[in-house]
């Protein structure tokens, strides 16, 4: 499994937000996706009628998971394809390996997939001797820079145009050192040339699954640059590698649900590129593997279906909910400490390595809302990210002092007439101290807010004050 650092979220963000770099490569690129999401949202009329819509194929399709596991199955062991189940992170990689080493690979190809990164497969396939080469641009450039992604659809968005020039200059070296980097075209034909020879070269390619069709044992990547085709279609094995709510049932909500994918991502109507990959090469193919194997990774989420976070599975990853979130947009994705950032991130990693190693991570949120707003499936992420937050609580695994405040706090709430009283007191001393000092800049047990900001005075009675002199019902 990846490296996990989610229980140093706390330094993760304290350093993000230090790093002057960072912020302004995340600042630079974050707003366009909010923008152009709104814009894709506005143009489609429909487009909160498709969001319920979504929503209700993906809970059909959770409900009837074991059903459509199976049949799925059937549909690719009949297309020559072949099915492995993996509970855990383990067992995805011992099947990927022993793939890779009946077809003798010594390279691999990899599109985009956030679930060979859950299993940390890139470091395990280099341990055993086969090189993993990531085709997607920015996956690719954050392998050269040996960094995880920090966004689930733009994983260099915390790279600026001047590192990624510095990056291809250190490692392209068969190249003129003189050579022009100064216009992304030029990085990224350079970066076309580069992976053209991988492509040819690769034994075996691996990419993920936007969706798996249980009607006709389809995979379905969507891509904007054209890598993945390549990746599945050149070696002679294609691994599909993916998680198991992935299944949609037919291909007719495969359609529904690429309306609203395309615009919650990336403000586009669709993506450029829509691959279906439905078993190995037939006889009257002119190109496609020879072998090709679907690996269905667990990994907790069959633990999550009937309960309070099955919501979570419905996720179609397009990260709309990060692009919308002030804490992302302040930390960045790295900062989450492992594979899944942001909301969406800060609900199901809990649920994948347990909230004991990400207890901070439902904490990094303001309950503003806007990820449930924006999200195309309608993922409750608010009301589940206090669901994990009452876990924490519950397991002790909140400092005391957070404990003890919310112990005393509970005890003053539960006698109405006490607490009146109480914060009749407090807001009436702050207010007197207020008229020497204005606005507090120090506080007892108030720390975490005034050292960042101003407290600001009291001013005039309290809402439950004057809730009672106007007599109101």
């Amino acid at each position: 499994m990846s490296t996990i650092t989610s229980p140093r979220f706390q330094e993760n963000a304290r350093a993000a937000l230090a790093d002057a770099q960072l912020q302004r490569a995340v600042r630079d690129a974050g707003g366009g996706f909010v923008s152009r999401r709104q814009n894709a949202a506005d143009k489609l009329v429909e487009f909160d009628r498709l969001r319920d819509s979504a929503r209700a194929i993906k809970d059909h399709t959770l409900a009837h998971l074991d059903l459509y596991l199976d049949a799925y199955e059937e549909r690719v062991t009949a297309q020559g394809g072949k099915v492995h189940f993996a509970v855990n992170a383990e067992e995805a990689r011992a099947i990927v390996l022993d793939i890779c080493r009946k077809a003798n690979a010594r390279t691999v190809t990899k599109g985009k997939s956030m679930v060979s990164e859950e299993i940390g497969l890139n470091a395990f396939l280099e341990a055993n001797g086969i090189t993993p080469v990531e085709t997607d641009l920015g996956e690719y450039i954050i392998q050269i820079r040996n960094e995880a992604p920090s966004h689930i659809i733009a994983p260099a968005i915390h790279v600026t145009k001047q590192q990624v020039q510095a990056d291809f200059r250190r490692v392209h070296t068969h190249l003129p050192a003189d050579r022009d980097l100064d216009e992304s075209t030029t990085m990224l034909t350079e970066a076309r040339g580069v992976l053209r020879e991988k492509f040819l070269a690769a034994d075996v390619g691996i990419t993920g699954a936007n969706f798996l069709v249980a009607e006709t044992g389809s995979s379905i990547i969507v891509t904007n640059e054209g890598n993945g085709d390549l990746t599945q279609t050149l070696p002679k094995v294609h691994i599909v590698l993916a998680s198991i709510e992935k299944l949609v049932p037919t291909l007719e909500d495969v359609a529904q649900l690429f309306r609203v994918l395309a615009r919650s991502a990336t403000g586009q109507e669709m993506s450029v590129y829509t691959t279906l990959s439905t078993g190995p090469r037939r006889a009257s193919d002119p190109d496609g593997p020879e072998a090709y194997h679907v690996v269905l990774l667990d990994n907790g989420r069959s633990a999550m279906l009937g309960g309070p976070f099955q919501d979570m599975l419905r996720c179609i990853r397009c990260g709309a909910c990060m692009n919308h979130c002030p804490v992302y947009n302040a930390v960045g994705g790295h900062a989450y400490g492992w594979v899944y950032p942001g909301p969406m991130g800060a609900v199901l990693t809990p649920a994948v390595i347990g909230i004991e190693n990400a207890k901070h991570l439902p904490n990094a949120s303001t309950f503003c809302g806007r990820c449930e707003e924006v999200c195309p499936v309608r993922i409750p992420l608010p009301r589940m990210l206090r669901a994990w937050r009452e876990r924490e609580f519950e397991r002790h695994l909140s400092p005391a002092t957070v404990r003890g405040g919310l112990a005393l706090w509970g005890y003053f709430a539960k006698r109405p007439r006490l607490y009146g009283f109480a914060t009749s007191i407090a807001a009436w001393t702050l207010a007197a101290f207020a008229r020497r000092v204005g606005r507090f800049r120090r506080l007892p047990l108030a720390s975490g807010w005034t050292g960042h900001r101003d407290f600001p005075a009291p001013q005039g009675a309290t809402f439950q004050a004057m809730w009672r002199k106007r007599k109101l019902p």
